[in-house]
């Protein structure tokens, strides 16, 4: 979809942590565009990623939107780093609303017998550790705020098996704590919700996939077309804002239909039957 251009200060004076903030280059990814809606939306942002770089993408992007930013860099898939990262952004915003979880990586690709464990352990802390970390490093400042949203990006992939040892797994993961947080903190007013995205191009997507691969992606999807991460972004804000107010545990594909449509149906039409 179009780069969002209308706002409506609907979080005006919220204040927000989004983990995976900075896209690769001049792209738009998911962090990148969940950053961009909640600062034009009038939210005080603090972008949380590895590389400062890419981060700082992100912090012109929400500058130019008139929003305030801050950059704050480490690996907040070290426990001691969430700590430090999440202490100099709370000290930065004054105090916290809105927690979004973004951080995924792909690896330990192929069978479970074959798979690196050094690779099936960094994907697990990565997709599912960072989560853990910022949010028990996160949820004593959300008690205190007023929008009290965490939203955790998952993926389809924890939805449906794709023969995967370690992402899927993770990805599922995320999608089960997400229900938990909504049961374990509802009734301190805080909200738990899940996006998960099916085939989105990113900036990451378009340097790895093949033109086939994006051609079957859009292929077997119901709508035929592949979405982007300001349709991962639109959701994320629509979760994190007043409007969701009264949902919570629940976890949205934002997948063009993916996940419902059958196999032999896909297969049709991938082959343009």
């Amino acid at each position: 979809m179009p780069r969002p251009t209308q706002f409506h200060d609907r979080l005006r004076g919220w204040r927000a942590i989004v983990t995976g903030a900075g896209s690769l280059g001049d792209g738009v990814g998911t962090g990148k565009a969940i950053a961009a809606l909640l600062a034009g939306e009038g939210a005080k942002v603090a972008l949380l990623d590895l590389d400062a770089e890419r981060a700082a993408t992100t912090l012109a992007l929400v500058q130019e939107l008139g929003g305030e930013g801050l950059v704050v860099t480490g690996n907040v898939a070290d426990p001691a780093d969430a700590a430090r990262m999440t202490g100099e952004a709370l000290a930065w915003l004054g105090g916290l609303d809105v927690l979004v979880n973004n951080i995924g990586i792909g690896a330990a690709a192929g069978q479970l017998h074959t798979a690196a464990e050094a690779d099936i352990e960094r994907v697990m802390a990565v997709n599912l550790g960072t989560v853990i970390n910022m949010c028990r490093h996160a949820i004593p400042a959300l008690l205190e705020g007023q929008g009290k949203a965490i939203v955790n990006i998952s993926s389809v992939a924890g939805m449906r098996a794709h023969g995967n040892t370690a992402y899927g797994p993770s990805k599922a993961a995320v999608i089960q704590l997400t229900a938990e947080l909504a049961v374990m903190y509802g009734r301190d007013g805080i909200r738990a919700n899940c996006v998960s995205p099916g085939h989105i191009v990113t900036p990451m997507v378009e340097a790895h996939l093949h033109d086939e691969g994006r051609r079957l992606r859009s292929a077997i999807a119901p709508l035929g077309a592949e979405g982007d991460a300001w349709d991962i972004a639109q959701a994320a804000l629509f979760l994190a804002g007043p409007e969701s107010r009264f949902i919570t545990g629940v976890n949205l594909p934002v997948d063009g239909g993916v996940t419902r449509i059958g196999p032999l149906a896909a297969y049709d039409m991938a082959r343009g039957d």
